[in-house]
């Protein structure tokens, strides 16, 4: 089994990978709320009231209390991120041993 110190390094290492889909994610939704706005003259944005009602419900909700359909839409989008997460364990799962930095080893301690 791997350690917990383990799998904090390998999840450290994925941050920058992790950070692009991220990024891909809201780019993905500010595209869609862009399209479903109006765009004034001034190049600001207007964003039909029942589109914001929706939106204020949904984030004061629960992710328990959501409908079958807002909770598929919340897993489209956690499925974005699995491949990296599971490549990772697969790759690095099988080498278990980690650098002796991340292990609190002594480079760690000599480094200080």
């Amino acid at each position: 089994m791997i350690e917990r110190r383990q799998i904090e390094f390998l999840f450290g290492s994925l941050t920058e990978e992790l950070a692009s889909i991220e990024h891909e994610r809201w780019s993905h939704w500010q595209r869609y709320m862009h399209s479903m706005g109006v765009k004034q003259a001034d190049g600001s944005l207007t964003i039909p009231a029942e589109l914001v009602q929706r939106w204020d419900r949904q984030a004061s909700t629960a992710y328990s209390e959501l409908s079958v359909e807002e909770k598929e839409t919340d897993r489209e989008q956690v499925v974005r991120y699995l491949p990296l997460i599971l490549g990772a364990l697969e790759s690095r799962g099988q080498n278990t041993s980690i650098p002796e930095e991340a292990a609190g080893g002594k480079a760690a301690e000599s480094a200080k």
